[in-house]
């Protein structure tokens, strides 16, 4: 791994991307799992997140990008429809009391709120489920080839690298933040 083929910011890399030979055409080889041996399983599904991430990160990216020309104004709506309910979830969390006090003292317009806000999501329910599929969608690839493909010994050689850490990159402190602490850390 050379300086020129990653991009430094004080301690935090960029991985560089791998040949498409070497991530899913030639050379590249692949086995079902032992499903029986769940470390085996995870040291190599976090091996491949590791030395393929700038791969995983531009595939996607590509596969969020192509949901969304496919169904661009479903992706919005389900965008904004997923804000919406988020900051209706913060509010309603942090005001607890006031929340409390508006049920008490508004009972029938608390129902129809609440008979509102499942209208609401039952008419967005289309478009919630396009912006999950293009998010999800990327997620469930990713874990996939990563199950899937066969560590090689440049992967191998990359990860020690990592595990000395000589170098910091995104999916390196993603891993970590989740827990995912193995022989890799």
């Amino acid at each position: 791994m050379n300086k020129t083929s990653k991009i430094s910011n004080e301690g935090f890399e960029i991985a560089p991307l791998r040949p498409l030979q070497d991530f899913l055409l030639d050379s590249a080889r692949f086995q079902i799992p032992n499903v029986n041996d769940l470390e085996k399983w995870g040291n190599r599904v976090s091996s491949n997140l590791l030395y393929y991430q700038t791969n995983y990160f531009l595939l996607s990216f590509v596969i969020f990008a192509i949901v969304g020309v496919i169904h661009p104004v479903k992706m919005t709506c389900g965008f904004l429809a997923t804000a919406v309910i988020f900051m209706i979830f913060l509010y309603v969390t942090n005001e607890k009391p006031a929340a409390a006090q508006f049920k008490q003292k508004h009972p029938i317009v608390s129902l129809l709120l609440v008979i509102g806000a499942l209208y609401f999501l039952w008419y967005m329910l289309q478009s919630l489920l396009v912006f999950f599929l293009g998010i999800l969608l990327p997620f469930s690839i990713n874990f996939i080839h990563s199950s899937l493909r066969l560590r090689n010994l440049k992967n191998k050689i990359a990860n020690k690298v990592e595990t000395f850490g000589l170098t910091k990159t995104p999916m390196g402190m993603l891993l970590m933040q989740l827990g995912f602490q193995n022989e890799l850390f």
